[in-house]
């Protein structure tokens, strides 16, 4: 009779650029200053919008919100990714990757939900001016909110279960920089084909599908907008979605390319590094020279200090 040998794995390796140690300093770098420009800027977004009252309105609530969740998406992932590139320490605790796994799906998820109730904002401005107001109240805008956050937490919940439940007892490295699904389950020594199934339903549910709201209510907003007679008119409504429309194409864009297309180079390690930090540390800037509202805000906010640091 023949005994198999089954060894229990208790951690993970993260060697997503482990053929990259020439290049450690320049990448520790960039993350580090992609990192701390993210921070800065989502933080600035967040006081900009909080301090002047002409912000207080539900576009501006819904992207402080979206900055607080670039923040929590960017802090996912990066500080274990500093501390491999310093420390060369690529062991993540099995606790610790089925977290940062669901946390990161969570967050984003989140994401997902909150720039399909951004593009409804856009909308219900545009297209139903009126009644925008009455419909678009404080609380109105805090329940959607809170249901984009609570539904974010639960889509990924399942699978996330399903991916732990599995047994891990032989390759324990992970070909990326931060902990996933797919990889994960790639791993399992039992059979992870209902974990797969459950993440490519929730995928298709809780990703695509805000994906084509989005798409469909701005094909609307741009038949509004071409229907208005003054070119005036028509220039504020393109800027006042602009940047919200490039936000989403580059969350989407990238996400897509990074989940969708065929593994194997390393350019999908860059990739994920760009979908991960690089695209949170954009969205400021973005919001900033995109938005006529906002870059008077933070005019007010450089003259301001200005003022207190000379006296």
């Amino acid at each position: 009779m023949q005994n198999i040998t089954k060894t229990v794995v208790n951690e993970f390796l993260l060697v997503g650029f482990l053929g990259f140690h020439k290049f450690y300093n320049i990448i520790f770098f960039v993350v580090l200053l992609s990192y701390i420009i993210c921070i800065f800027g989502n933080t600035a977004i967040i006081v900009l919008v909080r301090t002047y009252p002409a912000l207080h309105i539900p576009m501006y609530f819904f992207m402080t919100i979206f900055a607080v969740l670039e923040i929590m998406f960017s802090s996912v992932t990066f500080p274990k990714l500093l501390s491999i590139l310093v420390n060369c320490d690529y062991r993540i605790s099995m606790i610790g990757c089925f977290t940062q796994m669901y946390v990161l799906h969570a967050l984003g998820e989140t994401e997902c939900f909150l720039l399909t109730l951004m593009a409804l904002d856009r909308y219900l401005a545009i297209n139903n001016p009126l009644r925008y107001s009455t419909i678009m109240n404080n609380t109105f805008c805090f329940v959607l909110c809170s249901l984009s956050w609570i539904a974010g937490f639960i889509f990924p919940f399942v699978p996330a279960i399903l991916t732990i439940l599995l047994e891990y007892c032989g390759p324990n490295k992970i070909d990326k920089f931060f902990c996933d699904f797919a990889p994960l389950q790639n791993l399992a020594c039992s059979d992870p084909m209902i974990s797969n199934y459950a993440t490519t339903s929730i995928t298709i549910t809780s990703v695509i599908s805000p994906f084509v709201i989005i798409v469909v209510l701005y094909i609307q907003i741009i038949r509004t907008v071409l229907k208005i007679d003054s070119s005036p008119g028509k220039k504020k409504a393109f800027s006042t979605c602009s940047s919200h429309l490039i936000v989403a194409s580059l969350f989407y864009v990238t996400g897509i390319i990074v989940y969708i297309r065929p593994r194997g180079s390393h350019y999908d390690k860059f990739l994920a590094l760009m979908y991960t930090v690089v695209t949170p540390m954009l969205n400021p800037f973005i919001y900033t020279l995109r938005n006529t509202d906002v870059k008077n805000a933070f005019r007010k906010l450089i003259r301001s200090l200005q003022k207190h640091v000379s006296f």
